[in-house]
């Protein structure tokens, strides 16, 4: 007969409807992993070796000839987040943006979210106008995917779009606050996020009750960042024939 298997993940009430319900193996468990130990008791079989987002000739396509790229080493921004304090601030992301134009001319800036991202992706634009193209509000998701392709490397929050990233297999800089990257993290790229040791962190809520609110992203310097997105960089430039 039919059966019905998921997480025991109590949001929604969703395991009453379970047959069988799939307990996360420990607090650490990434979430890929805990989605793919649905899989065993279906007699299926975990492998890993996916081609997560194959490539779509078409949609890469009409990328070219919405926006005609340039040939230049591309940096996607990703300044958005369902929740407001997982958003590395803006002026920080602006202040990256100066600092990595001021250092490396071949550099040009994609900055990628939704409709409701647009103000941020407008404030991070105007730190070098030259620099940079605001896709916030104007891509569909495919075409966001095939930009994400296009781009060297992605600085990115804690959000669907990092996500993305890191099933495309590009490099990521992720900017962590109050979520748990061992369980939400780039999947493989654990080792790429950026996340300060304060007490409360992490919180794993939606707001903060902080006494200096948001200071486990505003604390996360500019510099900090831009000294890991140099080495990536570099690190291009010394791979290069």
């Amino acid at each position: 007969g039919r059966l019905t298997i998921g997480l025991d993940d109590p949001r929604e009430g969703a395991p009453g409807f379970y047959d069988l319900i799939v307990p996360r193996p420990s607090y650490q468990t990434h979430a890929v992993d805990w989605y793919l130990a649905t899989l065993p008791p279906l007699g299926v079989p975990v492998h890993r070796n996916f081609t997560w987002l194959p490539a779509r000739p078409r949609v890469a396509e009409r990328v070219r000839e919405k926006w005609r790229p340039e040939p230049a080493r591309w940096i996607a921004l990703q300044p958005g987040a369902r929740w407001w304090n997982k958003r590395w601030p803006v002026e920080h992301f602006a202040e990256l943006v100066r600092r990595l134009s001021a250092s490396f001319a071949e550099v040009r800036f994609a900055i990628l979210g939704g409709p409701a991202d647009r103000e941020l992706g407008q404030a991070i634009a105007r730190a070098a106008p030259a620099r940079c193209l605001d896709l916030t509000g104007r891509t569909l998701l495919p075409e966001l995917i095939e930009w994400t392709r296009l781009c060297d490397l992605v600085v990115t929050n804690d959000s669907g779009p990092m996500h993305i990233a890191a099933a495309l297999g590009k490099p990521i800089v992720a900017l962590f606050g109050p979520t748990e990257p061992r369980r939400t993290g780039p999947y493989g790229q654990l080792d790429r996020v950026l996340q300060l040791k304060l007490p409360c962190v992490p919180c794993m809520k939606d707001s903060c009750s902080f006494a200096r609110p948001l200071e486990c992203l505003r604390a996360l310097a500019p510099e900090t960042v831009a000294a890991r997105v140099h080495q990536f960089l570099e690190g291009f430039k010394a791979a290069a024939p």
